[in-house]
C-alpha cells in the first residue's frame, strides 16, 4: 500500500510554531516527552505501524521554501528573522519517533529537546488519521458532495452573521479533504471564514495563519515552575515573547476557575480575548463576561475563541447567548475538514513528561474543564489537584 507524505513543513498548526519560536528563547535546553492515546479505541490493522513509520521517515525531506519563508515575513512580522533562518535550516528528525505494534493497537511516543519534537504532534496525527482510512479501505464521500457539504456549511455561517476560523488538521480526513474543504471555504466564505490555523493552507488563502499557544504551553510550566506558578508565568513569558501580539490566551489547562483566579487585571488587559476548549460553552461565557466586569473592562472589547467540538447546532446556540454581550469567532475543526460519510476519529497526542534545564524528567498533566479530557497519570492528576484546591 502507498504511504502517506506531507507536501509542506508548513502544513501544521500555527501555534507550533509560535510556540517553538518561543521556546528557543526561553527553554533552548528543555526536553519533552510526548504519547500517542487513542480515545475511540480504534482498531488498526496489521502492517500499520509499517506505514506510519515509512510516512514520518519521509517527513526528513521537508524543508522551508524561499516563498514559504517570505510569507511567514510578510504575514508573522512577530516571528524574528532569526527564527525564519532556523526554520529554513530545520529537517525532521524520524529517530525522535517511536513507532510499534502490538495486534491491532499501536504505540507512538515522540521524545527530544522541546524546540525540535514540538512541531511533531500535528502532522503526526493527521498522518496517522489518514493512513488509517486509507489502511482499513474505507471510502468517503466524492469530491463534489464533500464542497457541497462544506458550502453549505458556510452559507449557514453566513446568514447567522458569525466569524469562522477552520481549525481541522489534527483529525482531517486526509490532505485532499483538507484542500476541498479550504477551496470551498476561500471561494464562498464571504464575511464569515476569517482563515486557518494550518499555516499551508492560510498560504494558499492569502491570508495569516491563526492561532496562539495550546495546552503544552502552561503544562511545561506547571513542571518549571509548579501548578500553582503555571498559569502565570505561562502568560508573562508569552508577553515576553510577543509583547500585545498572539493575545488570545487558552483557559482550561488547570481548569478554567483556577484560570481566572491568576488571569489579573493586567493580563486580562494585555490579552485580546480566550479560548474555550472543554466544558460548557455557555456557562464558560457567562465566566468570562463576569470577569471582565469584575475588572472594570469592558466585555465588549475582548473576545471568546470558542473550539470544542462545534457543529452549526452549538454555535448558532454559542452566538444567540454572546450576541451583543462580548465579541466571538469559532474555531472549527472536525465538522470540516473530517465530515465524510464515515466515523471520525477521537485521538490526541498529549505532553506527558518534560524535564527542564537541569532537572529530573517528571510527567506533566492537564486538568480539562470536562474530566475525560484529563491527561497524565494518576498520581500526578491528584497532586495538580490538591496543590491548586481542586475538588
Amino acid at each position: 500500500m502507498e504511504t502517506t507524505s506531507l507536501k509542506s513543513i508548513l502544513d501544521n498548526d500555527f501555534y507550533k510554531f509560535t510556540m517553538q519560536h518561543a521556546v528557543i528563547k526561553l527553554f533552548p535546553k528543555a526536553k519533552v516527552r510526548y504519547g500517542f492515546i487513542n480515545r475511540g479505541k480504534h482498531i488498526f490493522p496489521a502492517g500499520f505501524a509499517a506505514l506510519l513509520q515509512k510516512s514520518v521517515n519521509e517527513m526528513a525531506n521537508l524543508r522551508l521554501t524561499k516563498e514559504e519563508k517570505h510569507y511567514l515575513a510578510h504575514y508573522c512580522p512577530y516571528l524574528d528573522p532569526t527564527y525564519l533562518d532556523f526554520l529554513q535550516g530545520y529537517v525532521f528528525d524520524p529517530s525522535e519517533v517511536h513507532i510499534s505494534q502490538e495486534g491491532s493497537e499501536i504505540k507512538v511516543t515522540v521524545e527530544g529537546f522541546w524546540y525540535r519534537t514540538i512541531l511533531w504532534e500535528v502532522p503526526l496525527m493527521a498522518l496517522i488519521s489518514e493512513l488509517f482510512y486509507k489502511s482499513n479501505h474505507l471510502i468517503r464521500l466524492n469530491d463534489e458532495a464533500i464542497k457541497k457539504l462544506t458550502k453549505d456549511k458556510i452559507d449557514n455561517y453566513n446568514k447567522i452573521g458569525v466569524s469562522i476560523l477552520e481549525f481541522g488538521t489534527r483529525r482531517r480526513h486526509s490532505y485532499e479533504v483538507h484542500n476541498l474543504v479550504n477551496e470551498t471555504l476561500r471561494t464562498y466564505g464571504g464575511q464569515s471564514f476569517i482563515g486557518t490555523s494550518n499555516v499551508h493552507f492560510a498560504m494558499q488563502n492569502n491570508k495569516r495563519p491563526l492561532g496562539t499557544h495550546a495546552h503544552e504551553w502552561f503544562m511545561f510550566h506547571a513542571a518549571q515552575y509548579g501548578f500553582k506558578m503555571a498559569n502565570s508565568t505561562g502568560l508573562e513569558n508569552w508577553t515576553k515573547v510577543y509583547g500585545g501580539d498572539l493575545g488570545i490566551a487558552l483557559t482550561d489547562t488547570y481548569t478554567t476557575d483556577i484560570f481566572f483566579n491568576q488571569f489579573d487585571k493586567k493580563y486580562s488587559k494585555l490579552f485580546d480575548g480566550v479560548r474555550h476548549d472543554s466544558g460548557d460553552p455557555i456557562e464558560f461565557a457567562q465566566k468570562v463576561i463576569s470577569h471582565y466586569t469584575k475588572m472594570g473592562i469592558d466585555p465588549k472589547s475582548k473576545t471568546i475563541v470558542f473550539s470544542d467540538s462545534l457543529n452549526f447546532d452549538k454555535v448558532k446556540r454559542i452566538a444567540d447567548f454572546c450576541n451583543d454581550k462580548i465579541k466571538m469567532s469559532f474555531g472549527i475543526g472536525t465538522n470540516f475538514t473530517n465530515d465524510v460519510g464515515l466515523p471520525a476519529m477521537n485521538m490526541v497526542i498529549k505532553l506527558t513528561e518534560a524535564k527542564p534545564d537541569n532537572t529530573h524528567w517528571q510527567g506533566v498533566v492537564k486538568l480539562s474543564d470536562e474530566k475525560n479530557k484529563n491527561t497524565g497519570t494518576p498520581e500526578m492528576i491528584a497532586l495538580a489537584k490538591e496543590v491548586l484546591g481542586i475538588k
